[in-house]
């Protein structure tokens, strides 16, 4: 049986603001694509991104106005949704051990689903275009900031001051970053792999919290001066 009409909506009955919405999406996947086709992103020229999302070149200029602007919405649509789903992972009435589990597992599964996606990201966070990587940093910080207000509001590392505590929390989503391509590396069907995977990032980051919580850093006024060198010493003992 034939689907009904209304889940067969045809592209020429969409208003004019879905249709918008549909050419914009089909440009961002055209350029995913061509990523997934072993491409960088910078070597991409928007003729060839039109070209594959099946319109004409004026039409990308009704979205963007350039490759990178269009980067910078790819960068954006990670970040917003990875920071929800991680945030909803954390807020879980879970022990700290679970919760990290819990985390590593929600940011495996993601991408793996947006296999693309964090090509993308890992190959612009290393090189590319410099709006490219200063925005990829820029949502690193808000990961970073976003992840220190939840160990507030749930009560971790309450001792650590806030900038030790950003430290702290960078490391943690610097680590999540670096851990995209060994992911992405997987191979399929390799159960054991993905579990020693799992495993090994969910002690890197115990080792984190492990570290942080025994870490006091002491006010500068209480910091020793460093002792002077042997040979100075010698010398003024020789005066």
């Amino acid at each position: 049986m034939s689907a009904p009409p209304s889940a067969l909506k045809r592209a020429d009955l969409l208003t004019r603001s879905e249709r918008k919405d549909l050419t914009r999406n089909n440009l961002l996947q055209a350029a995913l694509s061509l990523i997934g086709e072993g491409r960088s992103f910078t070597s991409l020229g928007l003729r060839e991104i039109a070209r594959e999302a099946g319109v004409v070149p004026n039409a990308f200029y009704r979205h963007f106005r350039n490759t990178d602007e269009l980067g910078l919405v790819l960068v954006e649509e990670v970040g917003i949704t990875l920071r929800r789903l991680l945030r909803e992972a954390r807020q879980a009435d879970l022990s700290q051990a679970d919760m990290v589990r819990r985390s590593v597992l929600v940011y495996q599964a993601y991408v793996r689903q947006n296999r693309q996606q964090f090509m993308f990201i890992s190959s612009e966070r290393a090189g590319g275009s410099r709006l490219l990587r200063m925005a990829i940093r820029t949502d690193v910080a808000h990961f970073t900031n976003e992840m220190a207000q939840d160990f507030r509001t749930l009560g971790l590392s309450q001792d650590l001051p806030t900038a030790s505590l950003q430290m702290v929390c960078g490391l943690i989503v610097n680590s999540m970053l670096a851990a995209a391509a060994d992911i992405l590396d997987l191979p399929p069907d390799q159960p054991l792999l993905e579990s020693e995977m799992t495993e090994n990032f969910v002690k890197q980051l115990q080792v984190v919290l492990l570290g942080a919580s025994c870490w006091r850093e002491r006010p500068r006024r209480e910091r020793k001066a460093p002792a002077p060198a042997a040979d100075a010493v010698s010398a003024t003992t020789r005066d």
